[in-house]
């Protein structure tokens, strides 16, 4: 044998029977805390005992067939969405987001056997959207369901422990788990609405589920997230309790929300704008507006006013102060604290009804039955419901366009909301489902003249039915 192979063979045998010789022993882990073993038993409880009343939604829409492709433009296909829901009354009563329902075709709801894996489908239908919120009130036919609670949102605290239940991606009765990040949040320069903001993990198909503290108690309902990647990055937001019971509550007895205003339009004190008018605090809102004959006049509030406080909490900007009065119901009286000049005084201001706009309208039209297919739009009959939408019309009686569903537009001659058709034809219309079956009652290519009311004129619209 070559020496050098030798050496090398001698070396290799060395370390072998150098090395030392371990013995497979278990890692000892030490017993976990009694803390620790109680939250982690904790969680499993409130997840056996809170499950069942959280559902999964599962919503099937119309969207355009290949818009791309012009061999296929007109053409809708059928798609499915998922989302959650929490059951709020055992009679059947579910809180989604109303983004969750919009455009439903069909809408079904699947709900967990207590005790059980089984779970049980039925077909929902929508009470009543509530778009400001992003707020939907479902309704199924059950009975004795399982159900969860309300909390008072405005008791939460930063660093709560806080638990998210739903189906994100599909994927029923998932759990995660987190604190509560700040337990107010404004997101958006543009709406007076304020956000739980979680780390706990929300993902596409959470929306419309809650977010629960550790009794198992609706803090929220989860409706958005902040994301680079389309998924958790641990910046969740959830719409408070406090919002979901009261739009909740006004949807079940009247399928709308009603909003308030007191007739005021507030200004962010800026340092210029303080230096300007002798303002010598910063925090506060300034009224640039009082608006007559309303609310705000009646209780003797003056242009230049500055807001300090609502209801004994201290205002920082506009939006605080918009966001306070759009928590509060109609009749309700808000309390400001107000400084005029060198005078602090304490009004007391009526929270009135806000005007409803045409925009308003899609939230009364929320089914299959308020489609006009031939014309490419959603419809109501303009009854009392309807009508104190509108001022100054021309007619009593008719059929208003309530929106103009994407995958339908291209049949729309040109309507938009808001629009009042009184005529088909030249024949007077008092219902939508008068205007339905005229419709149905022509055929191919023939002409349909519409008398319709649009920014109080009457107007020709014209078309053949295709």
């Amino acid at each position: 044998m070559p020496v050098t192979l030798f050496r090398q063979l001698r070396a290799s045998l060395l370390v072998v029977f150098a090395a030392p010789i371990f013995c497979q022993q278990p890692l000892v882990i030490p017993k976990p805390s009694t803390a620790l073993a109680e939250l982690s038993t904790s969680i499993e409880d409130l997840a056996t005992a809170a499950s069942p009343a959280v559902v999964r939604i599962s919503v099937r829409i119309r969207a355009p067939l290949d818009k791309d492709t012009s061999d296929h433009t007109g053409f809708v296909t059928n798609e499915e969405v998922t989302g959650s829901g929490v059951i709020v009354d055992s009679a059947g009563y579910i809180i989604t987001n109303s983004h969750v329902v919009t455009g439903a075709h069909r809408i079904d709801v699947s709900v967990m056997t207590r005790n059980s894996d089984d779970h049980t489908h039925y077909t929902a239908k929508i009470l009543g959207v509530d778009r400001d919120s992003d707020l939907a009130l479902l309704k199924i036919e059950a009975q004795n369901l399982p159900t969860l609670t309300f909390f008072d949102s405005d008791k939460l605290k930063q660093g709560q422990v806080v638990m998210a239940l739903g189906s994100p991606l599909g994927l029923e009765n998932s759990l995660t788990v987190g604190y509560v990040s700040a337990p107010m949040r404004h997101i958006s320069s543009d709406r007076p609405v304020f956000y739980v903001q979680t780390d706990a993990a929300i993902n596409p198909g959470n929306s419309g589920g809650p977010l629960l503290d550790i009794a198992g108690r609706i803090v929220g309902i989860n409706t958005l997230i902040f994301s680079q990647s389309g998924g958790s990055e641990g910046i969740g937001f959830a719409i408070p309790s406090n919002v979901v019971e009261k739009v909740y509550h006004q949807l079940r007895d009247d399928g709308r929300v009603r909003r308030g205003i007191i007739g005021v339009v507030p200004e962010d004190i800026t340092p210029v704008l303080a230096n300007a008018l002798g303002i010598t605090h910063h925090s506060g809102v300034v009224l640039s507006d009082v608006t007559p004959g309303g609310s705000a006049e009646a209780a003797d509030l003056h242009l230049g006013d500055v807001i300090r406080a609502v209801d004994g909490k201290p205002v920082r900007d506009s939006l605080q102060l918009s966001a306070a009065v759009f928590r509060h119901s109609i009749g309700d009286q808000v309390v400001l604290d107000v400084e005029r000049g060198k005078q602090q005084l304490q009004v007391k201001v009526a929270v009135l009804e806000a005007p409803r706009s045409p925009t308003s309208l899609t939230e009364l039209a929320t089914s299959d039955d308020n489609l006009v297919r031939q014309l490419g739009i959603l419809a109501l009959t303009l009854d009392e419901k309807v009508s104190g939408i509108f001022s100054g019309l021309r007619r009593l009686s008719g059929v208003v366009v309530a929106g103009i569903p994407a995958e339908f537009a291209g049949a729309n001659p040109g309507l938009i909301t808001g629009d009042v058709i009184y005529e088909l034809n030249g024949q007077r219309l008092l219902t939508l489902e008068e205007l339905q079956k005229g419709l149905a009652a022509k055929k191919t290519h023939d002409p349909v003249v519409l008398l319709v009311e649009r920014q109080h004129q009457l107007r020709y619209v014209t078309l053949e039915l295709e």
